[in-house]
């Protein structure tokens, strides 16, 4: 079973988040903002943006802090619209992860199974036909996607596909042809298509270029792109320059902030 911790000084805070929790099965333990230090990579924290004593500044700190280890922050932020100002960057430094309501409450806890299951990244969540010809497009459990040229394999005969089925298990898919073949797609085999699509390495100086240039095409200051993913501008910069290979999972966060699927950060087309 998971442990949330709950991060705030308020004792009004705690019931709506623990009784939310309990009901999914949750442990919970609540302690003070000034402990954000002890977060740990994968953790799943709630914030209390309306704690005593905390500021605009120690509240992005704590949620950038998170989301820089690898834990999954959600925040809390009051209804009387002091935080007006900073409630945008929340909102896309927790990628969506703020609750405004009780309702809000009940919902994301209800988001945080998924929210912390390591292996969504390899599991299909939906494969369809792309609305570009020639393609297939398949949807991850994590929200990433990937475009598939067709043919998928030696055994495609390219006709239309009239049906697709996601196997129970979601690690394979099955597409039923118009000539009556069938044929299995794999995760490991799409993301590894993913990955080795283009010429380009998952490293050094050709990446960060390569990303440099579809950011300028989008119009996009590294500020603004550092605020869209809520990485910090000086490692966009070292991203860019090549001086760091960022993982998939930020690359496909940078690719979805910039407008473009991942695969095309990894073409020269």
């Amino acid at each position: 079973m998971s442990t949330i911790t709950l991060f705030t000084n308020r004792d009004t805070f705690a019931p709506a988040w623990k009784n939310a929790l309990a009901e999914l099965g949750y442990g919970v333990r609540v302690t003070t903002p000034d402990q954000i230090n002890t977060v740990a990579p994968r953790d799943a924290i709630i914030i209390d943006a309306d704690a005593d004593e905390l500021s605009e500044d120690e509240l992005l700190t704590a949620i950038g802090f998170a989301r820089a280890i690898g834990a999954h922050p959600i925040v809390q932020v009051p209804r009387n619209g002091k935080l007006a100002d900073v409630e945008e960057v929340i909102d896309d430094m927790c990628q969506g992860m703020v609750a405004r309501s009780d309702a809000d409450v009940v919902r994301l806890a209800a988001s945080l199974g998924r929210r912390i299951d390591q292996d969504r990244a390899s599991r299909f969540e939906f494969v369809t036909v792309s609305p570009r010809e020639g393609e297939v497009l398949a949807i991850l459990g994590d929200g990433s996607s990937a475009l598939l040229r067709r043919p998928l394999h030696k055994d495609d005969d390219r006709t239309d596909i009239v049906a697709i089925t996601l196997d129970d298990d979601a690690q394979t898919a099955t597409l039923s042809l118009v000539s009556g073949s069938t044929l299995t797609l794999n995760v490991k085999d799409v993301l590894a298509r993913a990955r080795g699509h283009a010429d380009i390495p998952i490293d050094g100086a050709r990446l960060g270029a390569r990303l440099r240039e579809l950011r300028l095409e989008a119009g996009l200051t590294q500020a603004e792109l550092a605020r869209r993913t809520g990485i910090h501008r000086p490692n966009i910069a070292r991203v860019e320059a090549g001086r760091h290979t960022p993982s998939l999972e930020t690359l496909a966060r940078i690719a979805t902030a910039i407008g473009v699927p991942t695969t095309r950060v990894l073409s020269e087309d």
